[in-house]
């Protein structure tokens, strides 16, 4: 009985896979998720409904349909589907596929189409064989990836390619799944008398940070270890074990708890590739800018919770301290140094508090760019203009031979003045550089600036 034995293994080999391998959606309707490209009217689901998938880059977060999208679509292509992990597979491999998807088609007309998942691993060599089957069409590629393909990619395989971003899945969309699946009598746990309360679910359905995956395995755990805890219980309630009948009572019988939720889930570990480092980086600078110390307060945990180097995070602060509030506080430069020294002085975890410190003073802080603008713009004409000779009243005059050539003649030492201050032209030409704003303690060196250009100009 050789089909009978075939349909029992594979039962058997269903039933092995994890919840979240088994409740993969089988078409398009099941499909959760993703729907700025793949509602209705839009392009991937315009491409599908024509027929005209050709190479697509599926790119985005671990657990939000990328390797599930690529097979429903090889079914509603009707295609041969051909996966390969980039991290296993070398050029030969992916050379012999790619012969039997030509093979294939020249034979029977069939198209194939070559899922390549983790498509970053794979090396500019082997992304280069794959463009000549590409653009002939030979297959119909998709290419999943965590990183940001241009970056990661070759520029050739890019531009022959659509690339449609995946986004983490809402707190909605995954508590719909795991209801699915807690209701699935075929592929999840319907046919199990567990119960799982809904402070338990908006759980996993938060700490998953829209990873359908990481929220599917977790529940499968809790609910498993729920059931057999609850058989378990049985058992001992006849041999009169009182310490499984404390965990039977423990697991609240047949119930999964918000308790038992969270001892199914690991700590979870934050999305931090080089996508994530400079998104964070760019998201805390400008929350700092914009003076949200709220919003600048939960980047710094962001970063250091996924395992940033303090040290990276000091320097952005005390760049900041210049960049963006500059003179308006002059005491945001010391405050963030010595929040520098003192992450360099005592480390993690201690060190957090002071970048705290100095990023709640920075973001509070009144801001000015004056003195970045003013410095930049000096740079663009000592780069593109012609370079101002130093006017000879201003040059060293203490060198031998100085004196001969008229160097330092006719300049006034300012501290000789009452006030300290001459009427000197220090530049040789009319220029303005620095502009202060009229904020913090800047307003008042606006109006010292003014004052000394308005005498200047007498």
């Amino acid at each position: 009985m050789p089909g009978l034995f075939d349909q029992h293994e594979a039962q058997h080999l269903d039933a092995a896979k994890p919840l979240a391998a088994r409740m993969r959606p089988r078409t398009l309707d099941e499909f959760t998720g993703q729907q700025h490209f793949l509602g209705e009217g839009k392009l991937l689901r315009r491409m599908l409904q024509a027929d005209r998938v050709s190479s697509v880059i599926f790119y985005g977060p671990p657990g939000t349909g990328k390797t599930s999208l690529a097979e429903i679509i090889a079914k509603h292509t009707k295609s041969v589907f051909a996966s390969l992990n980039a991290a296993s597979v070398g050029v030969k491999e992916l050379r012999e596929v790619l012969e039997a998807a030509r093979t294939r088609l020249k034979t029977g007309g069939q198209r194939t189409l070559l899922f390549v998942d983790e498509l970053h691993h794979f090396n500019k060599t082997q992304q280069d064989v794959l463009l000549p089957d590409v653009e002939s069409g030979a297959v119909r590629l998709i290419g999943a990836t965590t990183s940001n393909p241009f970056f990661a990619l070759v520029s050739p395989l890019v531009s022959r390619s659509q690339v449609f971003e995946f986004r983490s899945l809402s707190r909605e969309d995954v508590l719909g799944l795991m209801q699915r699946a807690l209701s699935d009598r075929e592929r999840g746990f319907g046919q199990h008398a567990v119960t799982v309360t809904d402070e338990a679910l908006s759980f996993l359905a938060e700490v998953c940070d829209g990873d359908a995956r990481r929220a599917l395995n977790a529940l499968e755990i809790a609910v498993l270890s729920v059931a057999t805890h609850q058989h378990d219980a049985t058992a001992s309630g006849q041999s009169g074990n009182d310490a499984d009948h404390s965990l039977a009572r423990r697991a609240g019988d047949n119930t999964v708890d918000l308790e038992i939720a969270q001892e199914s889930i690991q700590k979870k570990a934050v999305q931090y590739g080089d996508d994530e480092h400079y998104d964070a980086a760019s998201a805390f600078i400008k929350s700092i800018r914009g003076s949200d110390p709220d919003a600048a307060i939960y980047w710094l945990a962001r970063m250091l919770e996924a395992g940033e180097e303090p040290r990276f995070i000091a320097r952005r602060i005390v760049i900041a301290a210049s960049e963006d509030i500059g003179n308006a506080d002059p005491q945001a430069l010391v405050v963030a140094m010595a929040a520098a020294h003192a992450t360099e002085f005592v480390g993690l975890p201690e060190c957090r508090i002071m970048l705290a410190q100095a990023v709640t003073y920075l973001a509070t802080a009144p801001k000015s760019n004056a003195s970045y603008l003013a410095v930049d713009a000096a740079l663009d004409d000592v780069r593109t203009k012609r370079v101002l000779p130093v006017p000879t009243h201003l040059r060293d005059g203490h060198y031998l031979g100085a004196k001969r050539l008229g160097h330092g003649e006719g300049y006034q030492y300012a501290h000789a003045a009452p006030d300290g201050w001459v009427d000197q032209d220090y530049l040789g030409v009319e220029r303005t550089y620095y502009q202060p704003v009229d904020r913090g303690f800047e307003a008042e060196l606006k109006r010292r600036v003014e004052e000394q250009r308005s005498r200047k100009q007498l």
